[in-house]
Parts: structure tokens; sequence; C-alpha cells
């Protein structure tokens, strides 16, 4: 079974803006919340959320300086 076919995931890139990345990102954060959940509040998990909130905004910042460009 491909990702694709799983009902969640195809729903999400059946209505997405067409962005892999940008799709990617909306599926892993219930999985970043996910891991917090479960592993409690540490660093590591800490890390995992400041880093995936960065990554999230730097990517959005990149598509608005690249749709101003362009």
């Amino acid at each position: 079974m491909r990702l694709r076919e799983f009902p969640v995931v195809s729903y999400v890139i059946e209505a997405g803006a067409d962005d892999r990345v940008f799709d990617s990102l909306l599926l892993a954060g219930p999985f970043v919340i996910g891991m917090i959940v479960v592993l409690d509040r540490t660093p590591i998990t800490e890390a995992l959320a400041v880093a995936y909130i960065a990554v999230f905004v730097a990517y959005i910042l990149y598509l608005g300086v690249l749709e101003e460009a362009g």
C-alpha cells in the first residue's frame, strides 16, 4: 500500500496546494504533537517542536519571497 492510498493522506493531497513539502509539513504536525505527548516535555521534544515550527515558518516565508520576486 502506497502512502497516497491512506484515507487521511489522500484527502490532504487532493485538497492541498499541489506542494509536496507543504503537504508533508501538514501531515507531520500531528506526529510531532503525538511524540511530545508520548515522550512528555523534555529538551528533546522541545527542540523537535521548535525545529518543526522553524521549518514550517521558513518554508512559508520562502514561498512568499518566491511569489513576490516572480
